[in-house]
């Protein structure tokens, strides 16, 4: 009999808040240890937390955005348990009385095929402090920067069935908190991470298997990677006449293997009770109401309208729409250059990916701004230089700088456009090769794409291609 994947995910998105949930410390990444850690971080007796209204209000807008519900009342719980880089020897964050609750999200798939996933909740709290073992050979470090940095937790039910459902899934959260302003994203960094609940059982079967949840994933292939190795793993034990334990793995990228790091806790282990320093969290249709008075242009509606609005075909509308970085720097083009969208697509989703992907940057990094790209991108339209043109004119601009005019008149690359001119290296060309004359005159109309090539190559591949194709066929035709 076969088997079948059960995962769901816990994805923990750091909100882009200037302070802490709790308190009026940094949240800024990259600080000296231990510097941006308050008193009330560090859980001193007779500090009192204070909410940060702008984490509410982000988690509403994501709330918003996935068609959750808002709960017009929620409530802070402590999260006991022990560990070093928790200083006050519990968590705040929230259980029985999430602020969102019951969402969705659809998931389309690289083959095309689409999805969609329940959000069982997504709900605030606090992040832990940061333990560090490399330098301190023996010891335990401990940076509590992090501590009380707010996050939101966003826990789907177990719907999806493959390793490739749950990147899929992980990207389209990572495009959409990235979308709405309220997460950075950067994994690299720790903003963006989540756990991988995974389970395997008979196909057919409706009764769930034993999970292990694997901690702290910060990469899209890690989550794919760690996943298809707990489900080898699982199938393996079970095979085998043993049983799946619940318990807590991390994942080892250098091993490419999952190991266990401790038994799984259950709801009860943690003694969940109300934070008795904080006020339950009121929230009424008015606050809704202006948070979604400024909700932004979410991706599926960015794409509709790229395709809409500016003529472009679903997958070009789909690559500009993936960031919304890329989709400014698109409209920003198309705004310089109007009329230029199918161009603006073709070169942003070509030329310029392909030079960010060589060079490792992202869309804000492009050293060519979309002015520079729009300048050139006249130049096409108007028939100043041609697209094989326009590619050295682009690696210039990506080297040096400056803008299209100047390399244009600088290295001479203007297109020739004068009947006469493109029609007297015609001449030479077809003088040179009469042959290949002969051969077109006698049926065989293939070979006009070599005299095209010693035409374009004649001169110096300024000739304007349409000219040269539509003079060069008339020259042939005419005997």
């Amino acid at each position: 009999m076969s088997w079948e994947t059960v995962i769901g995910l816990e994805i923990h998105a750091q909100l882009a808040t200037r302070s802490k949930i709790f308190s009026g410390a940094a949240t800024a990444y990259g600080a000296e240890p231990n510097t941006q850690a308050c008193l009330v971080d560090l859980g001193y007796p007779g500090v009192l937390p204070v909410l940060n209204a702008e984490a509410v209000r982000m988690a509403v807008k994501f709330g918003l955005a996935i068609g959750a519900s808002i709960a017009p009342r929620s409530v802070f719980a402590r999260k006991n348990y022990f560990y070093p880089d928790l200083p006050k020897g519990y968590q705040i964050s929230q259980y029985e009385l999430p602020i969102v609750h019951d969402g969705r999200l659809d998931i389309e798939l690289e083959d095309g095929s689409a999805t969609s996933v329940h959000i069982i909740r997504a709900h605030l709290e606090e992040d832990a402090g940061k333990s560090l073992h490399e330098n301190f050979p023996g010891l335990t470090a401990l940076d509590l920067n992090r501590a009380g940095t707010p996050l939101i937790e966003i826990v789907s039910a177990p719907d999806m069935r493959s390793a490739k459902e749950a990147v899929a899934y992980m990207k389209k959260i990572h495009q959409l908190v990235r979308y709405l302003g309220i997460c950075d994203g950067n994994m690299q960094e720790g903003s963006f991470r989540c756990d991988a609940n995974v389970s395997v059982r008979r196909t057919g079967s409706a009764q769930l298997g034993t999970r292990t949840e694997t901690k702290n994933l910060n990469s899209f292939r890690f989550l794919e990677r760690a996943i298809l190795f707990e489900v080898e793993r699982q199938i393996e034990v079970l095979e085998g006449g043993g049983t799946v334990r619940q318990e807590t793995r991390l994942y080892d990228p250098d091993r490419d293997e999952t190991r266990s790091m401790r038994s799984k806790e259950e709801a009860n282990d943690y003694r969940y009770f109300p934070d008795p320093d904080l006020l339950p969290v009121i929230i009424d249709a008015g606050f809704i109401a202006v948070v979604q008075a400024g909700m932004p242009e979410l991706p599926e509606a960015k794409r509709a309208r790229f395709v809409a609005a500016y003529g472009l075909g679903s997958g070009d509308a789909a690559l500009l729409a993936a960031s919304i970085e890329l989709a400014a720097f698109f409209e920003a083009v198309v705004a310089a250059a109007p009329g230029s969208a199918k161009l603006a697509a073709n070169w942003i989703n070509g030329e310029l990916m392909a030079a960010l992907n060589r060079d490792a940057l992202g869309i804000e990094a492009s050293r060519v701004s979309p002015a520079q790209l729009a300048g050139l991108l006249r130049r096409i339209m108007d028939d100043t230089i041609s697209g094989k043109l326009a590619k050295q004119v682009f690696e210039l601009l990506w080297s040096e700088g400056g803008d299209a005019d100047t390399i244009i008149d600088r290295q001479g690359l203007r297109q020739i456009t004068d009947s006469s001119a493109i029609e007297a290296v015609i001449d030479q060309v077809l003088a040179a090769n009469p042959d290949q004359v002969a051969e077109y005159r006698a049926g065989k109309t293939k070979v006009m794409g070599f005299l095209v090539g010693q035409i374009m190559k004649a001169s110096a591949g300024k000739a304007n291609p349409a000219q040269v194709n539509e003079l060069l066929k008339r020259k042939l035709q005419g005997g």
